[in-house]
């Protein structure tokens, strides 16, 4: 059972004990279809799991020349700006949990479908929900809610510093930033500006020059990224946390970072903490910022 068909039953039980009220219970005839019916309702509403939470749900807004204040907005602007932002929720949710190659669909895009549910007042825009699933009511955990999360977490940054803004998408795939920044180039190129409110933060670029500056810092020219290779040792490994230490040979370089999901088992890594290995690291950087490092591969010969 989906989730329509379960608010209709929902519905249509509420209507069958609105119409019994109305019958007295003396008019047994009139009654015993409608009951018959109802019976038949609760037991297949009661057959399954009752939604278990609320659907996420975010607003949108636009303020800037393709609005006409809280009246209206250009049609043709915002299809492009929601499907912009759609685009850019699904492929940051999407590249949380595997990568997303350099062209062709978006992995599991289906799970991050979100519905337009009305428009949000003030400035025009929309308010969005999560999409229910065909299979079952909305689960315990939201795919939307992480994806959301982070596209807010990138939208601040790209306000903020370097380290910040390399923090924010140190673990977001490069196609999924791109598609951050068309949506940041999709807004200013008709000179707008966009709020995000979700779980009552509100995000806002003031004007349309700090959406420009955004779409720049996210550009493929501002954002460096390389896989090294370096000789060393390990000093430590935090398997939970899965951050390393390790220092260069030859240098009194000490590399802070990530241990990237190819390692499944981050602990085996304080076994060899002292001897000397060779690591090979992906960078990235944004601007000037402080260099993140994520390992993707180590072994105990340094040849």
């Amino acid at each position: 059972m989906n989730i329509n068909e379960y608010y209709h039953l929902q519905a249509e039980k509420t209507t069958l004990e609105s119409l019994l009220k109305q019958i007295p219970e003396v008019n047994v005839i009139d009654r015993i279809g409608l009951e018959t019916r109802k019976k038949e309702v609760e037991d297949l509403i009661a057959s399954v799991s009752a939604p278990t939470r609320e659907p996420i749900r975010a607003s949108l807004t636009f303020r800037g020349k393709p609005t006409v204040g809280s009246h209206g907005i250009f049609a043709e602007f915002g299809a492009k700006a929601i499907n912009a932002f759609a685009d850019a929720v699904a492929a940051i949710g999407a590249s949380q949990a595997s990568s997303l190659g350099t062209r062709g669909a978006i992995p599991n895009r289906e799970e991050f479908q979100l519905l337009i549910t009305g428009t949000a007042l003030g400035s025009f825009g929309f308010e969005l929900e999560e999409a229910p699933k065909d299979a079952m009511l909305f689960p315990k955990e939201s795919l939307i809610e992480s994806a959301i999360e982070q596209t807010k977490r990138i939208m601040k940054a790209s306000l903020g510093t370097d380290d910040d803004l390399t923090e924010a998408i140190s673990e977001a795939d490069p196609r999924a930033v791109e598609t951050l920044r068309s949506f940041f180039k999709t807004i200013a190129d008709h000179e707008a500006v966009c709020a995000l409110d979700f779980k009552g933060d509100v995000f806002r670029f003031a004007d349309v020059g700090q959406v420009r500056r955004s779409e720049g810092r996210l550009s493929k020219d501002n954002i460096h990224e390389d896989d090294k290779i370096f000789n060393g040792y390990f000093l430590g490994v935090l398997p939970n946390h899965r951050n390393f230490e390790f220092k260069v040979i030859g240098t009194e370089e000490v590399i802070l970072g990530k241990v990237g999901a190819d390692i499944e088992d981050a602990n085996q890594i304080n076994q060899i903490v002292g001897k000397q290995a060779q690591i090979k690291v992906h960078t990235k950087q944004v601007g000037t910022g402080r260099v993140r490092y994520e390992l993707s591969h180590y072994s105990e010969n340094s040849d």
